[in-house]
């Protein structure tokens, strides 16, 4: 199968996943199995995680998108603080992303969505308050959705990298 064909399906699922395979395989000029393999293989090989949409936030209801940043004590770093995150995290659908991670002094990211800024600042004063024994800061990038973006929020962008 070669590498180029797993690429070239990626790329073109990135810029529209719905389609089907026999539209795939046109575009690609390959026949419809070959494409149904190929995308089972990609799915098996954990590089397909998942087939979603990307909405339009606005439209939504979602007034801010806030990247938050938070420094944990590093004393006290430890699977028991780790799993404590992950359940205190679940508890806000409205968060897409969260991670460990180094930069900017901080050991922790988030991306969430929030209707306005009431809200926002409901779910950062329950962080503070929950985590105020453990956590040495809390920092917001906080955006208006539709106000000054400069690119979209969209992972089919990436159809473009080289793979």
């Amino acid at each position: 199968m070669g590498k180029e064909l797993p690429q070239r399906l990626l790329r073109e699922l990135l810029k529209n996943s719905k389609r089907s395979d026999r539209e795939l395989a046109k575009v690609l000029k390959v026949s419809q199995p070959t494409i149904t393999r190929t995308r089972q293989k990609l799915e098996k090989n954990g590089i397909i995680e998942d087939y979603t949409i990307i909405p339009n936030f606005k439209n939504m209801g979602f007034e801010i998108m806030a990247i938050n940043f938070v420094k944990i004590r590093p004393k006290i770093l430890s699977p028991d603080i780790t799993e404590r995150a992950r359940k205190f995290i679940a508890r806000f659908p409205n968060t897409i992303f969260a991670s460990a991670g180094e930069g900017m002094g901080m050991t922790g990211v988030s991306i969430s969505f929030y209707k306005n800024f009431t809200e926002y600042q409901k779910i950062v004063n329950q962080f503070r308050t929950e985590w105020k024994d453990l956590s040495e800061d809390f920092q917001s990038f906080v955006v208006v959705i539709g106000e000054g973006e400069f690119k979209r929020f969209s992972t089919a962008h990436l159809k473009d990298l080289s793979l």
